[in-house]
């Protein structure tokens, strides 16, 4: 048993420890599941849940999480939508918490209390059970008898038996005396004190010590009659510029009362006799705002009007009757003046939205009008609204001369891209998803139908890679509606990041085919290329590829090309282009050249342009067999016999081809066969020119 005590009216008293529902990682802890808490005080009800992260690839959201104490059918009734706590219920709720808290309890609060979440995967809600027994309770004083001298303070909770209790008579502290305990038969528990004399006009009154705000009702002793006072109500909220009545009603042992007035024990600290109140009706401060009301029965109303935040303060009501005088050390009425806070709560349900007009000021059930696109549509003596909720149209309410803001669903979306301009690969990037919505709209981003985490209404792409290029757009979503954004594109721009250059088609060229080089680069916008052989420029322009229709030997060398865009150039790696053909017309030569005397040695060479490299084969014609391979062919002892047509043949596997040579042998002195051959020629060779010098002359 634990008592817990804070700011704000709080007095609960714990009655058992931490109490945990839950199955395959679904679950709801309880702070506890017993509560007592005092009638006019304010409890907080506290639990923590938990659900699985994700389920069947769907990441786990929590869509609704509400209090209930009723079902409707099968279905339970958010507390916001309960009338009986209107104005008195807050949720305190994080990511894995929730906490109820209700203001003023009364008894009819009195109830098992149970927290139930929903979330978007299916049969994904959970209702943690049992749940919380609250009990309010009001301390009450009895007589112990008629003819006894005790008189008991008592609740039906377990209050701590070690706590000291203060004892009032006719509004009036008294002082020296003690609380005692004990337990009857029925677990009630009891603190009381002797009196020496109860007199017929005695009313008494108890507390609990360090809650004199919530003491019990003065009660009368030995009689049906005495001198007391009962305010109608502990607390008022009232909004700046509006009226507020605050009443009592009191009773006299003797009909003879001399005088009677409100007054604020605040505002009488600011007087010069703080023993002696005065009428507010004296005060300057709310000269021609304050009325007394007076009816029968002992009934006394102080009306304020056009309310200010400094009217926030205790207001006592004092009579005298004779020589008795009513005292104030009982707690009065607090009136707390707040700005009006009026505002239409929307609520999910299974049914679909339900709207709740709200304010922390509003615990009555008054009248509220409703108006559908300004429009006056309904009007309720409960803050529900019983009708069909459009997510088209909008809904405000209004409480007495109040109106609320109105409510509704999402505007199509606007997105939004900061810095303007280019973007570049490592900078940051803001997308900014804008909407009006009442309430305030959920947001969620995505990128190609792809669900990002990001759930604020800025999305922060930071560091950009090529890779977050694509098409962004939210969705706004709030308890009336969703609405989606158009597409925006994200071009990440870059400078060519690599350049690569290819030959097609892949291995050996071969002369006269066509061939293509490419250059290829990764760059935003598409990089434009240039080839070079050497340092010679070939071609320039968008497209990265150098064609050759019919290659040729010629066309062999080193090639590469550069990419650039207005941000950044590269140059690839260079490319060997080789250009296989087969051997051109070979070139034969004789060492030593002129007369080729018998018995010399004479050395053939051939020589053939070719890729690759041709092979050579020596043939004397008219003979099968080939004389000799490669390059050269030597013959050491040259004699008549080896006189003739000489020829090599130079073969790659792209093709071969012939060069013929005439060799003969000469004597070594001149026989006169010889010097006759050698006359003729020269005979030959002078006439011709002889004929031409005739005919010229």
């Amino acid at each position: 048993m634990s008592l817990t005590a804070a700011a704000g009216g709080f007095l609960v008293l714990l009655l058992t420890g931490t109490v945990v529902q839950g199955q395959r990682g679904w679950g709801v802890t309880y702070g506890s599941t017993k509560i007592c808490a005092l009638k006019g005080s304010t409890v907080e009800i506290r639990c923590t849940y938990t659900y699985p992260s994700s389920r069947n690839r769907l990441y786990t959201e929590v869509q609704n999480k509400f209090w209930f104490t009723k079902l409707n059918g099968a279905e339970p009734v958010d507390l916001r939508t309960d009338s009986q706590y209107s104005g008195r219920v807050e949720y305190r709720c994080n990511n894995s918490d929730c906490t109820l808290r209700i203001t003023d309890l009364r008894e009819s609060d009195s109830a098992e209390y149970k927290f139930s979440f929903t979330t978007n995967q299916r049969h994904g809600s959970y209702t943690g059970s049992p749940g919380v027994t609250l009990t309010v309770t009001d301390l009450q004083v009895k007589e112990h008898s008629l003819y006894s001298r005790r008189i008991e303070c008592h609740s039906v909770c377990d209050l701590p038996g070690r706590s000291s209790y203060i004892w009032y008579r006719y509004g009036e502290k008294i002082q020296g005396k003690t609380s005692y305990y004990y337990q009857n038969d029925y677990d009630y528990y009891y603190y009381y004190y002797y009196s020496s004399s109860h007199k017929p006009a005695d009313s008494y009154s108890c507390a609990l010590s360090g809650h004199e705000d919530f003491p019990s009702p003065s009660v009368c002793v030995r009689g049906q009659t005495c001198n007391k006072v009962t305010y109608t109500h502990r607390n008022i909220c009232a909004f700046k510029g509006s009226s507020v009545d605050i009443s009592c009603t009191y009773s006299s042992h003797s009909d003879d009362v001399t005088s009677k007035f409100w007054f604020s024990p605040d505002r009488s600290r600011q007087w010069q006799n703080t023993s002696q109140p005065e009428d507010l009706r004296k005060d300057s401060q709310y000269a021609g705002r304050v009325q007394v009301l007076e009816t029968e029965g002992g009934r006394s109303t102080l009306r304020i009007t056009d309310l200010t935040e400094s009217d926030s303060a205790q207001y006592h009501f004092k009579f005298r009757a004779g020589s008795f005088e009513w005292r104030s050390s009982l707690p009065g009425t607090t009136l707390t003046v707040k700005d009006p806070d009026l505002s239409v709560q929307v609520i999910w349900s299974s049914t679909g939205p339900q709207l709740i007009c709200q304010s922390s000021c509003i615990t009555d059930r008054s009248s509220f009008v409703w108006y559908k696109n300004e429009t006056k549509i309904w009007e309720e003596t409960s803050p529900s609204y019983r009708g069909y909720v459009d997510p088209a149209d909008t809904y405000s309410c209004a409480y007495k001369s109040y109106e609320s803001p109105p409510v509704y669903a999402p505007t199509v979306p606007q997105v939004s891209m900061s810095p303007r301009g280019d973007i570049m690969k490592d900078s940051s990037v803001s997308l900014t998803c804008s909407s009006d919505a009442n309430p305030a709209a959920k947001y969620t981003w995505y990128k190609k139908n792809q669900t990002l985490r990001s759930r604020e209404q800025k999305l922060v792409l930071n560091s950009v890679q090529p890779s977050d290029s694509g098409e962004y757009y939210c969705t706004v979503e709030n308890e009336l509606g969703k609405m989606t954004s158009k597409y925006v594109f994200v071009n990440v721009k870059y400078g060519p990041k690599s350049s690569n250059v290819s030959v097609s088609p892949s291995g050996e060229i071969v002369e006269g085919s066509s061939v293509n080089l490419t250059c290829s680069s990764d760059a935003n916008p598409a990089a434009t290329y240039t080839w070079y052989k050497g340092n010679q420029i070939l071609l320039q322009g968008p497209q990265g590829t150098y064609t050759f229709t019919s290659i040729s030997s010629m066309d062999s060398g080193i090639y590469f090309c550069k990419s650039e865009n207005q941000y950044s150039q590269m140059n690839s790696p260079s490319l060997s282009v080789e250009v296989q053909y087969p051997p051109k017309l070979p070139s034969v030569s004789v060492s030593p050249s002129g007369e080729i005397m018998e018995g010399s040695s004479v050395n053939l060479t051939c020589s053939s342009d070719a890729n690759p490299a041709a092979n050579y084969t020596w043939y004397k014609e008219n003979e099968d067999s080939p004389k000799a391979s490669g390059q050269n062919f030597t013959i050491t002892d040259f004699r008549a016999e080896h006189s003739g047509n000489y020829y090599c043949e130079a073969q790659n596997e792209r093709g071969r081809h012939n060069s013929t040579l005439y060799l003969f042998a000469v004597a070594g002195k001149s026989s006169p066969i010889m010097n006759i051959i050698r006359l003729t020629l020269v005979v030959l060779m002078v006439i011709p020119i002889l004929l031409v010098s005739l005919w010229m002359r």
